[in-house]
């Protein structure tokens, strides 16, 4: 069991700080976005951050600098950055919380694609009655990279709509949800593949996976949906097959973020693309809050943490 000694924290907002601080018991608490000076706590004092994620990778470095850090805690499932950005402190993620939202995105962008709903709400807008036929879910063959919560809450959405679902892992294996195929297996499995679902996470093997060579290997007319992170996919790769037609892409997250004004991508045919909001559901500031006021009391009683991804060599 890992358990850190931690005196002080940071909360990204008053509203995090508020939420939690009947649960902090002997714990220092203060406000910083990580943009400004820190609130209530000079940057020396501070030993346990919960990231503000609006504060990027200008907040990332931000942590680098910091004499006394044991422990980052993030408010999203994926943790890309963090390990390096804490020169040795601990790193948990808020894994879990953002499945369901982000399921639901998943969801919405392919059967916005898959049934035209986005040609209709135009048609509408200009009073236009044009029925005309869409491809559907019904019978589908989705290929899904990534296995892990928020993997497993869309193969659980998918499972109604009659999908024939195959999904990728880093290796080859069964669970309890059936056979997963390893990454190994893509170029065979590519071909089949009318959907492709990436959620893996960011790291040295999946960065700019999603290349022009796995992009030629999918079909005429094939979707490309990526709700992971933006630099798993190459960006001018995707446009190409955009552009000409041959591919669609349905996006809640990009390479760059955000997607500059005048950036060819926006104006990309069978393009999907939303502003990297998967987990922005109402649903999730009350999961948000459950989840931060227990692991703010298992640090003030020296307990160990939830989703710890890094152990860290500074506790």
């Amino acid at each position: 069991m890992t358990t850190l000694n931690i005196r002080t924290l940071t909360l990204p907002t008053q509203w995090h700080l508020e939420t939690v601080k009947d649960q902090a018991g002997d714990l220092k608490l203060g406000v910083w976005d990580l943009k400004g000076d820190p609130e209530g706590l000079s940057e020396e004092e501070v030993e346990a951050v919960v990231f503000h994620h609006p504060a990027g990778a200008a907040g990332k470095q931000r942590l680098s600098t910091l004499p006394n850090l044991k422990l980052i805690q993030t408010q999203s499932t994926g943790y890309d950055g963090f390990i390096e950005a804490g020169r040795g402190a601990a790193v948990a993620s808020a894994y879990g919380l953002h499945a369901g939202p982000t399921a639901e995105l998943t969801l919405g962008l392919i059967l916005t694609a898959q049934r035209g709903l986005d040609h209709f709400a135009r048609d509408q807008a200009e009073h236009l009655w044009r029925p005309f036929t869409t491809p559907g879910l019904l019978d589908r063959k989705v290929l899904m990279i990534g296995t892990g919560g928020v993997g497993i809450a869309i193969a659980e959405r998918l499972a109604p709509f009659g999908v024939e679902l195959t999904r990728v892992g880093t290796r080859a294996r069964d669970d309890e949800h059936g056979h997963v195929h390893g990454v190994d297996e893509l170029p065979a499995l590519l071909p089949a593949a009318e959907i492709v679902i990436l959620i893996t996470p960011l790291n040295d093997a999946t960065q700019g996976m999603v290349d022009a060579d796995f992009l030629a290997r999918l079909p005429d007319g094939a979707l490309v949906v990526n709700v992971a992170r933006g630099p798993v996919v190459d960006t001018d790769a995707l446009l190409a097959e955009l552009q000409s037609g041959r591919l669609r892409a349905a996006l809640d997250v990009v390479e760059p973020e955000p997607l500059p004004a005048d950036h060819p991508l926006w104006d990309a045919p069978g393009l999907y693309l939303a502003p990297h909001v998967g987990g922005r559901s109402e649903a999730l500031q009350p999961r948000l809050a459950a989840y931060l006021r227990e692991q703010v009391r298992r640090i003030a009683s020296g307990e160990a943490l939830q989703n710890l991804v890094y152990v860290g060599d500074r506790g």
